[in-house]
């Protein structure tokens, strides 16, 4: 029976059969709206700007990080500048434009605002200089006035793109025009916003330059660009922008306006309007809403993103039937701000005993009991150090001895750490981290809690009255936007663990939910001593000579960032790439499965070493996934890995899908010339970079020489069956 929250104390089960409302992530667009104190920032900068018409054309970025209020204060500035008599805006998104369209857009956006007799003219100095049938048809159009501004502006981009003399005349034409916009009112001004300059590529980025360029020189026109100047950093969304584009972005940020991060009262009352908005207010106490105001760093957009996961949860999930809020609270901020160890805490971790929040505060005990100066009969009276007892059983747990002095303590808990997660030690050093996984443990029934996130729970079928099995529900990631099972762990995600996937192959109906990384007391793989990936030496293969590696692992942005501006893979994007996936229980990754098909991969599914061989015997492939422990054997995935190099049999790309990362393991795979992931997400940037990788590496071979058609094969003497193809290694791309 659950336990029950304290008398008054009220839980998602009330909560969820209230009223809720998602909040909008739109930037705000009157002053009546403004939360944070951002009106009058606005207010003064466009007053600046208004006061500037002097020393106009320039550019001024308003530079934040994502989420800031970069596109809200911009919306306000706006709002502000448009109510005055002589000034006039354009506000133009670069991120609904691609390449040589954000050239055209943006040039229309602020020719439009023209006066119609300005395009008429140039239409008629078009027609006069080039004598064609589209220049002579559109003046006797605009002599006859059934053209509006739009048109006109259409009409002067076609007759620019009629030939490579008519675009070298754009400039020119353009610059005219815009003289004799501005000389009609000398004190007018145009003003026009360019925003979500940073989530574009560089294609679109240099198209944008382009149309600057040919605007930086008009009296009158001030172009106002909402750019994170991070993102042209080493982690940065341009972080590849060609030279040119770099110099164009410095050259806008030498007039910039960096937005400050809001004071804690500010986003406090943000906090309580979104709790209102939503409907939760009555459920969000003072100290929850100063844990969302820490957690989420003062940003805007995840306070939002927060909120509505917590509004989803109470809605959806019936995991919180039971628990009060902070328990919800403090688990998405754990999956917002950790996402890899959340996916570990809720799938399969691969820890022993299968509980990774165990494995890490006991990890942390031990860790703080060997580097602590602290007298060992301190130690022994403070919960925060473990015990003689419980060290030696914690190393025990990975095969390895206990340091026996404090001088060994250090090399240690290095052995040991290279068989932990990857990340343990930084979170043990992050007091945000600690702290938050403290106040979750913390919380009532919080053992209970965290079996529920990985097993789910069951669900109430309208009308029925009868449970039914846990479903995949949604949730928040890294990037504050819904994530279904795509960019869940290994063989499950959040509320996945005991979902039954359909098996490809008859057998065990429902998956394995975990696997122990690590043998049971007793169970030796290995002889002592002679595991091959334990050893320093690791053998380096030829691996796919010639074939440029993916420039990064992930499709995700760093943390912190959104990498929104990227273009959705195409339906395409895998067309003819052959994969071959190895695992036991091929169910549990179903959903990769049918993503990497849907988007045009052919692959084939084994589920062991020998049914792997068969596959390889008789198809090139390009890329292998495979799972690592596989029929209790810990370094199964490995070791096949590790024979088919040596033999030849394949010699192509190869990936390691785990729910469980440590370093010992990457070393491992990189020993293999393989990669190691814990996540669908990753697995994807990968595959979308290698299919890219191929395609170009094809494109630009030779073309092969033409043979004749073989004739049919002379028959066999001996009527012998004939054999099966020789294994066909992919260390080359295939035809």
């Amino acid at each position: 029976m659950a336990a029950q929250p304290p008398t008054g104390t009220p839980t998602f089960a009330s909560l969820g059969a209230g009223t809720l409302a998602l909040v909008n992530d739109e930037p705000v667009a009157a002053p009546g709206d403004d939360i944070l104190g951002t009106g009058l920032a606005a207010a003064q900068l466009a007053r600046l700007l208004h006061a500037s018409r002097a020393s106009t054309p320039f550019t001024l970025a308003v530079d934040a990080g994502w989420g800031m209020g970069k596109s809200s204060l911009m919306r306000l500035v706006d709002a502000r500048l448009r109510a005055e008599p002589d000034v006039e805006t354009v506000w133009y998104n670069a991120w609904t434009s691609t390449g040589a369209d954000a050239l055209e857009g943006l040039v229309k956006s602020v020719l439009v605002r023209f006066e119609r007799r300005t395009l008429k003219r140039a239409l008629a100095r078009i027609s006069r200089a080039r004598a064609v049938t589209r220049g002579v048809r559109a003046v006797t159009t605009v002599l006859g006035g059934a053209v509006g501004a739009a048109g006109l502006v259409d009409e002067l981009w076609t007759s620019w793109a009629a030939g490579p003399e008519a675009r070298n005349g754009m400039r020119e034409e353009i610059d005219r025009m815009a003289r004799e916009w501005a000389g009609n009112r000398p004190q007018r001004l145009l003003v026009v916003f360019i925003d979500d300059l940073d989530r574009c590529s560089e294609e679109t980025v240099l198209a944008v330059c382009e149309a600057l360029k040919i605007y930086l020189d008009v009296p009158g026109l001030v172009f106002v660009v909402g750019c994170d100047r991070s993102a042209l950093g080493p982690s940065g969304l341009l972080r590849d922008l060609s030279p040119a584009g770099s110099a164009f972005m410095e050259k806008i940020f030498q007039t910039s306006y960096r937005i400050p991060v809001a004071d804690n009262d500010g986003v406090g009352r943000y906090v309580e309007w979104c709790a209102r908005t939503a409907g939760i207010e009555g459920m969000l106490d003072d100290a929850l809403k100063k844990l969302l105001v820490e957690r989420s760093g003062r940003n805007p957009r995840r306070i939002k993103r927060l909120v509505n996961g917590f509004v989803l949860e109470a809605t959806l999930n019936p995991v919180w039937s039971g628990f009060r809020p902070e328990a919800v609270i403090r688990t998405l901020l754990l999956q917002y701000f950790y996402p890899e160890f959340y996916r570990m805490m809720t799938g399969a971790s691969g820890a022993p005993g299968g509980d990774v929040v165990q494995e890490f505060t006991t990890y942390r005990r031990v860790r703080r009991t060997l580097l602590s100066a602290v007298p060992s009969e301190t130690q022994v009276s403070s919960p925060e150090f473990a015990s003689a007892d419980e060290v030696r059983a914690f190393f025990e747990q990975y095969e390895l001895s206990a340091p026996g002095s404090r001088g060994e303590a250090e090399h240690g808990l290095e052995q040991m750490e290279r068989r932990l997660p990857v990340g343990f030690p930084e979170h043990a050093d992050d007091q945000g981290f600690t702290s938050l996984l403290g106040e979750l443990l913390r919380v009532p029934d919080a053992e209970r809690l965290l079996v529920l996130l990985r097993e789910g729970a069951p669900v109430a079928v309208e009308g029925t009255g009868q449970a039914q099995p846990p479903v995949p529900l949604p949730y928040v990631d890294e990037r504050g936007v819904l994530s279904g099972t795509w960019g869940s762990s290994a063989g499950g995600g959040p509320y996945e663990a005991r979902v039954a996937y359909p098996e490809p192959y008859p057998g065990t109906s429902r998956p394995v939910t975990g696997q122990q990384a690590y043998p049971q007391p007793g169970q030796h793989p290995y002889p002592q001593g002679q595991n091959p990936y334990l050893q320093p030496a690791q053998q380096a293969y030829p691996l796919g000579q010639g074939q440029p590696q993916p420039a990064y692992a992930s499709p995700l942005p760093p943390q912190g960032g959104s990498d929104l501006g990227r273009p959705l893979p195409s339906s395409l994007a895998l067309e003819g790439l052959r994969i071959l996936w190895v695992d036991d229980h091929p169910g549990n990754n179903a959903s990769h499965v049918g993503r990497l098909r849907g988007l045009g991969a052919r692959i084939a599914l084994a589920r062991d070493r020998g049914e792997a061989e068969q596959e390889l015997a008789a198809l090139p492939f390009d890329l292998l996934i495979s799972d690592i422990t596989r029929g209790g054997e810990q370094f199964a995935g490995l070791d096949d890995l590790r024979a088919w190099r040596d033999s030849g049999t394949y010699g192509g790309r190869a990936v390691f899908l785990s729910s469980r990362v440590t370093p010992e393991r990457e070393e491992a795979a990189a020993g293999l010339d393989a990669r190691i992931f814990n996540s669908g997400d990753a697995l994807l940037g990968y595959v979308m970079e290698l299919a890219a990788s191929l395609r170009a590496l094809r494109a630009s071979a030779p073309p092969a020489p033409e043979q004749s058609a073989p004739g049919p094969p002379a028959p066999d003497p001996s009527g012998a069956e004939p054999s099966a193809p020789a294994p066909r290694s992919s260390a080359a791309p295939p035809g």
